[in-house]
């Protein structure tokens, strides 16, 4: 079906920016959503923000106001763009895409990229 390749993690000073980005490889006709998870060591992966093939988005609250989840379908590719970064923004970030496959959804996830919030 294809692969997700994300890149944009990095180290930055809290109150900082970043924008992750996740390409998707092959049809993106047959995504329903894309969404982008994170995980901090000893913590369950969480949901971060999602955006649906009809362009509706919701957020977790710790990122609300702050982080803004886009998808650009000319080039297959998901962004989350955070802004006013905190220490516990600190995570791995993954990107999720759900697909039909068969007619049936199904998950497709990025290797994740390190988002390292220093105060």
């Amino acid at each position: 079906q294809g692969q997700l390749v994300e890149s944009g993690g990095g180290l930055v000073q809290a109150g900082g920016s970043l924008r992750l980005s996740c390409t998707t490889s092959g049809s993106s006709f047959s995504i329903i959503t894309m969404s982008w998870y994170r995980q901090a060591p000893g913590k369950q992966r969480e949901l971060v923000a999602r955006i649906t093939n009809i362009g509706t988005t919701n957020y977790a609250d710790s990122v609300k106001g702050r982080f803004a989840i886009s998808r650009d379908s000319a080039k297959n590719t998901v962004y989350l763009q955070m802004n006013s970064l905190k220490p516990e923004d600190t995570a791995v970030y993954y990107c999720k895409a759900v697909a039909l496959r068969l007619g049936a959804p199904y998950d497709y996830w990025g290797q994740g990229t390190q988002v390292s919030v220093s105060s």
